[in-house]
């Protein structure tokens, strides 16, 4: 069974090679600066009013996902992974499920994410979610889909 938990710092080196594992497999890996947020987990993310969950199967960490505060309503999902040999059993949706429930605990009303064109199951995941199409950017070397979702449900409005 599939154990949902808060990043710690042993699990660094794991979760790097997760980052790299799951992108390498879509064509949608490239090293750079938009990887230094991995470098300083606490502060990027859970010192600044996000979350970064992981996902332990037998011991080994085989799924991610985070959220980051852009303002006082809006988080970004950031960092969602599923190693390859572990793909379409339903662990993404698990993290995103707790992830969105975390973001509405600390008072988020919105989240957006991007994610490459190249990422056809993450973009189909999205959808399924409630986010929303938002429009196109290029984060070179990829062209890019922005997302947004309310948080806000019709009975709330």
């Amino acid at each position: 069974m599939l154990e949902i938990r808060r990043y710690q710092d042993a699990d660094k080196p794991a979760v790097w090679e997760l980052h790299r594992r799951a992108l390498e497999a879509t064509g949608a890996y490239f090293p750079g600066k938009w990887n230094d947020d991995l470098s300083d987990i606490q502060n990027h993310y859970l010192n600044n009013g996000g979350e970064f969950l992981v996902g332990i199967l037998d011991g080994k960490i085989v799924c991610m996902g985070a959220f980051r505060r852009k303002s006082a309503a809006l988080a970004e999902i950031k960092r969602m992974r599923v190693l390859p040999e572990y793909q379409r059993r339903g662990f993404g949706q698990i993290i995103l499920n707790q992830l969105e429930a975390k973001a509405i605990q600390l008072g988020y009303t919105e989240l957006c994410l991007d994610t490459t064109t190249l990422q056809i199951a993450a973009q189909q995941m999205y959808e399924k979610n409630g986010f929303t199409a938002a429009g196109r950017g290029k984060v070179p070397p990829f062209e890019v889909i922005y997302y947004h979702k309310s948080l806000i449900s019709e009975k709330t409005k």
